[in-house]
């Protein structure tokens, strides 16, 4: 009856996590260039026992959210009309530079601004200049690997896309961005077009999110279940004894 206990609890617990990345999901619905992630489990402990006749018979204690997997499968492009979002045509990212940190991250959230940094010029005085942004401070990250400095705020600017050698490397951080990795492999300059005037939608889909929050909320409360099952089992054992 421990081991009920245990596994029931483990259950619940971590149908709570995969319950986070569902929240996560539906959160980001209306997310440019946002990435579904899904939630990837491994067995616990699990063994064979011998059984009648000898029979090998399986016996666990429950599963673990190990990880979770990001779905990189492209989504719906939407025209915008603004002359500084871009989507991707193929695949890649685009990169983004963090002055204060000197971090590079990848996205596909095109939604682009114009923002001015100051700076200080070759006699050592401060100017403005203008840079193509994320809207948070990160830098856009021209196809010469160097942040775009814009001139003219209606004109395309010439934005890189980068090709990651092993997708499933990255790291996934806040929203749309994601960071490389040992992991990741190579970075390298795509093949990809950047069309500008137009954003690409999310690819987490409400209809699929409500289904694993229905069937994550099942599993929680067979999970209970079960941890109420092995206390009757073990409060009648205990009954008996004391009888």
């Amino acid at each position: 009856m421990i081991q009920a206990f245990y596994s029931g609890v483990v259950g619940a617990q971590q149908q709570m996590l995969r319950m986070n990345v569902q929240a996560n999901n539906m959160a980001n619905v209306n997310t440019g260039g946002f990435r579904a992630e899904q939630a990837s489990f491994q067995t616990l402990l699990y063994q064979d026992v011998t059984g009648i006749d000898g029979a090998q018979l399986p016996k666990g204690s429950g599963t673990l959210m190990v990880s979770t997997t990001v779905d990189y499968s492209h989504s719906s492009v939407e025209a915008t009309g603004r002359k500084q979002d871009y989507s991707i045509l193929g695949d890649g990212f685009f990169a983004l530079y963090e002055p204060a940190t000197q971090q590079v991250s990848l996205t596909r959230d095109g939604a682009f601004t114009v923002a001015q940094f100051l700076e200080m010029d070759e006699n050592e005085q401060p100017v403005y200049v203008s840079y193509l942004t994320d809207g948070e401070g990160r830098q856009v990250l021209g196809k010469d690997g160097y942040p775009i400095q814009v001139t003219d705020p209606e004109a395309e600017q010439p934005v890189g896309i980068f090709e990651v050698q092993f997708q499933s490397g990255l790291q996934h951080l806040d929203s749309s961005r994601f960071i490389a990795t040992e992991k990741s492999g190579a970075i390298y300059l795509s093949d990809s077009k950047a069309l500008q005037g137009t954003l690409e939608a999310s690819n987490a889909d409400m209809a699929t999110e409500m289904s694993k929050v229905i069937e994550a909320q099942r599993t929680y409360s067979y999970a209970l279940k079960m941890v109420t099952t092995a206390d009757e089992v073990e409060t009648t054992i205990n009954n008996l004894t004391n009888g």
